[in-house]
């Protein structure tokens, strides 16, 4: 093996590294024992020279090495491969029956800075990190061989890229020029665009969610839903299956909208789905506004909240939770006694802990006791390392109105 530029960590610096998070940032480095290329594999080792692991240099990033094995490795095409598939046998055995998924975590697979998607038999890829941009075409290799899928196109438009020096771009790598595709999901269908679609395409960190409250639906005869946030209507779709009389959906985007009616008929669904384009923060405070001297009559069975992020750093939580709070006091004004509120957060600067006292602040405003009956968190193809904090983001709950 060639001889690799060592990066050496300042005392009290290696816990984080032997604990398993792999990220190393320039201010706990005390220096390297030779320059090193930006994209290079180095070597770690701690204060007393003792070998850490390897991982990938980039002096223009924050993150100056981010690591991807505790031995000496080679990083090529069966690196990968193998990576990949025990990544993949995670999936096989949390998610037996799933076809579109997501199936490289980055950090949560260690592979920092890669993700992959797979929408039936199309893979999506992002490289968030010098590093692994660099060896796209080792990871092209690796997936071809394991999926043989009919494309592999990459959507790399996230602003971490810029600050590993890194430009957008998006197009097709392998195979097809793949736009429209319909994917399933717990047995619905969705036609989306993975050359127009948020994110990779969809997100599919929910799809476990779907059906767990589409089964608190069930639970009810012939329910009214609300779906706010509803986007293309993957919680509406599941609740119309489930026996919902009506689920009224609001997105505040019209190409959502039309997406959502679209594949609700698709579906079969369309008669019991409503899709409507409106700011929810604004079409909930109409819904609650009821003349003086009158009494506003909760309309809905069970109300989903399932919003973008509301904060995308520490500084923006109390206007964040200002947010949420705000929401969950409308919805709970139009649940009626009996109701469930299933509400989720995708900011990962709200923990779940902090998450739930909003919302049972909200329910002292609105003069409303809770049943807690779920808690939720994202689906096990986002697989969570709790010695890496940053891999759980989502976090969701249900309640009963119990009086």
């Amino acid at each position: 093996m060639q001889t690799l530029p060592s990066v050496l960590l300042r005392p009290g610096e290696a816990d984080r590294v032997v604990g398993g998070h792999p990220w190393i940032y320039h201010g706990s480095i005390h220096h390297l024992t030779q320059p090193a290329t930006d994209g290079a594999l180095v070597q770690v080792k701690d204060h007393r020279q003792r070998q850490l692991g390897v991982g990938i240099y980039n002096s223009k990033s924050k993150i100056n090495v981010r690591m991807l094995h505790h031995e000496r490795v080679e990083l090529n095409e069966a690196f990968f491969e193998e990576r990949i598939r025990a990544a993949l046998a995670v999936r096989h055995r949390h998610m037996p029956r799933a076809t579109s998924f997501r199936v490289v975590n980055a950090e949560s697979d260690f592979l920092s800075g890669l993700i992959v998607d797979k929408y039936e038999d199309v893979l999506v890829l992002q490289t968030s990190a010098l590093g692994m941009d660099q060896r796209k075409p080792m990871i092209l290799a690796a997936l071809k061989k394991i999926f043989s899928p009919r494309a592999i196109l990459e959507r790399n438009e996230m602003a971490s890229r810029k600050f590993e020096g890194l430009a957008d771009s998006n197009g097709v790598l392998d195979g097809e020029n793949v736009g429209d595709i319909t994917i399933q999901l717990n047995g619905l269908k969705f036609g989306i665009n993975l050359i127009e679609g948020h994110k990779t395409g969809y997100y599919l960190d929910q799809q476990v969610n779907y059906q767990a409250v589409a089964d608190l639906v069930a639970k009810y005869n012939n329910p009214q839903v609300l779906d706010c946030f509803s986007f293309l209507g993957g919680f509406a779709l599941h609740a119309a299956r489930a026996g919902a009389a009506k689920v009224q959906g609001i997105d505040q985007s019209e190409l959502a909208v039309a997406g959502a009616t679209r594949i609700a008929n698709e579906n079969g669904l369309g008669v019991r789905c409503a899709f409507e384009a409106a700011n929810v923060f604004d079409w909930l405070k109409a819904a609650t506004v009821v003349p003086p001297h009158e009494k506003l009559i909760p309309r809905f069975d069970v109300i989903i909240l399932d919003p973008p992020s509301f904060t995308r750093n520490r500084a923006a939580v109390p206007d964040a939770l200002r947010g949420y709070k705000e929401i969950h006091l409308r919805a709970l004004k139009l649940l009626k006694p009996g109701g469930t509120l299933a509400t989720f957060c995708c900011s990962h600067h709200v923990d779940a802990v902090l998450f739930e006292q909003v919302i049972l602040d909200a329910a002292f405003d609105a003069h409303k006791v809770l049943r807690r009956v779920a808690s939720y968190t994202q689906a096990p193809d986002h697989p969570i390392l709790p010695c890496i904090p940053e891999t759980e983001y989502l976090k969701g709950y249900a309640f009963e109105v119990a009086r």
